[in-house]
């Protein structure tokens, strides 16, 4: 029971710093784990995904608004076109093929990968956009951070909003048609489609997160898929990780954080594709 607790502990503490570096919560180092290496049910391990993905947000998020790392303007948005995919989504499951949008989302991935790699042959550096863009400014989704490994000031122009929201929504609909985490999707709309540099578009990600996670984490608890001797000890691991990746990741320098990104974009992207055709890794 006891080094039960302690895994438990670690696997959170590890998900809870890539969580927060990526701004993709630890779905994916925590659902193998559980299922894998402790033969937990899916479930129980997608009900503790759930809570560890709110333990992420939490967790870094007080860092990076202490630190002025996140657009809350640009979460608060966007969130509305999530929000909306994921009803929309849910309304919708078992009218659309899942092996297609599987392969659809998963192609989406893997091609953001590339443009991540391409941007870092191009010096993946967090210079951000220049252009102006009106439906932003009259927004005010523009902003600024300080780079403490860069150690500047970055301003920054948000572009294409109607497209960013576009892939919000898609990310929404795959959440409640797919039944999967979209912090993959949410760090691609804003640092691809709307110019935002990685790092805000990765600490804007986790405050995101936490939102679409507490909206079906009541369903997940009333049927029973949470158990706290579970969860728990993975919350409070996350918890410390979430604070410690926050506190890494702006110390890091921007091409560092793409270097990371890109296998676990690769490998998500390809998981999905796998899984459209009835192949799981």
């Amino acid at each position: 029971m006891a080094s039960h607790l302690i895994i438990l502990l670690l696997v959170g503490l590890m998900a809870g710093i890539f969580g927060a570096i990526l701004g993709i919560g630890g779905g994916m180092i925590i659902t193998p784990v559980l299922t894998v290496a402790m033969g937990l049910d899916i479930k129980y391990a997608i009900g503790a995904s759930i809570i560890a993905v709110i333990a992420t947000s939490s967790g870094a998020t007080i860092a990076y608004l202490k630190d002025e790392m996140l657009n809350l303007r640009v979460a608060m948005f966007l969130e509305i076109a999530t929000t909306v995919g994921a009803i929309v989504g849910a309304i919708m499951t078992g009218i659309f093929n899942s092996t297609v949008l599987f392969v659809l989302f998963g192609s989406f991935l893997v091609f953001s990968s590339w443009n991540m790699y391409r941007k870092l042959r191009r010096g993946g550096g967090e210079e951000g956009s220049t252009k102006n863009d009106r439906l932003a400014n009259q927004l005010n989704l523009n902003g600024s951070y300080y780079d403490k490994a860069l150690k500047k000031n970055v301003d920054y122009q948000v572009e294409n909003v109607p497209g960013g929201s576009a892939v919000m929504f898609g990310a929404g609909l795959a959440s409640g048609l797919l039944g999967i985490g979209s912090g993959a999707f949410k760090v691609m709309a804003m640092d691809n489609i709307m110019k935002m540099p990685l790092k805000p578009s990765s600490a804007t990600s986790n405050l995101m997160m936490g939102v679409t996670a507490a909206a079906s984490a009541m369903v997940y608890f009333f049927n029973g898929s949470i158990h706290a001797d579970i969860a728990g000890p993975l919350a409070i691991g996350i918890l410390f990780g979430a604070q410690l990746g926050s506190r890494i990741m702006q110390h890091l320098q921007p091409r560092w954080i793409r270097m990371i990104f890109i296998p676990v974009l690769l490998y998500m992207g390809l998981q999905m594709i796998l899984k459209g055709f009835g192949v799981n890794i």
